[in-house]
């Protein structure tokens, strides 16, 4: 009985292989038989190293090497008006004039009472020094004498206070004061600007201190004149760190003779920084970010036997998806640190399509872009 039963589950277990392998054997043939996946049409890239200059990047607004909103000290009626608007001023140069009339009379009254008591101080000396009068008297003239002299001094003071000026040479901006016109006090006339220079005051987070220094070189672009660089250089640095935001303000000057450049821009500030360094450069476009790194589709022909070929037998290019290091971007452009080598063909765009393995054909017809210095185009 035991000999039979080890010869009944001999069988069970051949039947058991045969059947078993039947169906590997089916299997395999049905993925052979299979349509495999066609070449994907992708761009791609050479990595090459590239000079990269380090550089501080900001958003500064730019401001006047002097520049006031020119009002009245003094309340009062306008009686005349001196410039036009955007007119060029020199320096003490009459703006506007107010209506100083009362002023004036009381200036030569008090002019008057001055030059009386010069006169009286003159006669008392002679007496005083015939011995008519006493030391006393002497004092109490020239002490009045003082006393006029300051009160016409006061008067004419706020005579020359109607007449406004310019305090420094500039471009005057648009206003709206007519003759007749009463002001008060503190009252808004015109702007003054002087814009042959413009100062940029910029932000830089305390990290980047140790890289900044006096008469260091910067560019500045405004987006009002695109693809236009203006050089400038820092002059000032704040010596207190913003407690708040852990920034320290900058200021650099930039020469501004075409007066391109008005004060209330905003400006994008540019300051090399350091050494130049090479890096393995792609295009943005062809990095994939994941939550478990970024990653590059690498292109190389398959070294497989029965890899895929192209029309003339030769090998054909597979996607192999690697994981790289990103460093600092410029433009269109990323450095990248770790993960790949120079050469190596890298896809640029059409990577949703690509898997490891899947063969892929070049077409560089439309590259994406790879311009390290981009500027804003209309379309």
């Amino acid at each position: 009985m035991t000999k039979r039963m080890f010869i009944m589950i001999g069988g069970v277990v051949v039947l058991i292989a045969v059947l078993a392998f039947g169906k590997y054997m089916q299997i395999q043939k049905l993925i052979a038989s299979a349509p495999k996946p066609g070449a994907q049409t992708v761009t791609a890239i050479k990595a090459e190293l590239s000079a990269w200059q380090p550089q501080i990047n900001s958003v500064g607004t730019l401001v006047p090497v002097r520049g006031v909103d020119v009002s009245t000290e003094l309340a009062g009626m306008v009686r005349q008006v001196h410039i036009r608007s955007g007119e060029e001023v020199r320096a003490g140069q009459v703006l506007f004039t107010l209506n100083a009339e009362a002023d004036v009379a009381q200036l030569q009254a008090l002019q008057a009472a001055a030059e009386l008591s010069a006169s009286v101080l003159k006669r008392d000396k002679l007496q005083f020094a015939a011995q008519a009068i006493s030391q006393a008297q002497l004092d109490a003239d020239e002490a009045d004498l003082k006393s006029r002299k300051a009160q016409a001094a006061q008067a004419q003071a706020l005579v020359e206070k109607k007449t406004i000026r310019a305090p420094f040479a500039g471009k005057l901006g648009i206003t709206s004061v007519n003759p007749g016109q009463f002001l008060n006090a503190g009252d808004k006339l015109v702007t003054l600007q002087t814009i042959d220079t413009v100062y940029v005051d910029f932000f830089v987070p305390q990290r980047q201190l140790a890289g900044l220094s006096l008469g260091q070189k910067l560019s500045l672009t405004a987006d009002a004149y695109p693809g236009v660089t203006f050089a400038g250089k820092v002059t000032s640095i704040s010596p207190k760190v913003d407690a708040a935001t852990r920034n320290v303000q900058v200021e650099a000057t930039v020469p501004n003779g075409k007066r391109q450049l008005l004060p209330g821009m905003f400006a994008s500030v540019s300051l090399d920084q350091g050494e130049k360094k090479e890096y393995l450069t792609l295009p943005q476009t062809a990095i994939t970010y994941n939550p478990y790194g970024a990653t590059v589709f690498v292109l190389a022909p398959s070294t497989a036997k029965d890899g895929p070929k192209d029309d003339k037998g030769n090998a054909q290019l597979v996607a192999q998806q690697v994981f790289v290091t990103t460093g600092p971007t410029r433009g269109d452009q990323v450095a990248v640190l770790t993960g790949l080598k120079a050469g190596q063909v890298v896809v640029t765009s059409g990577q949703l399509k690509l898997k490891n393995g899947t063969p892929a054909v070049i077409d560089n017809k439309v590259q994406p872009a790879n311009n390290p210095s981009p500027t804003p185009q209309e379309h």
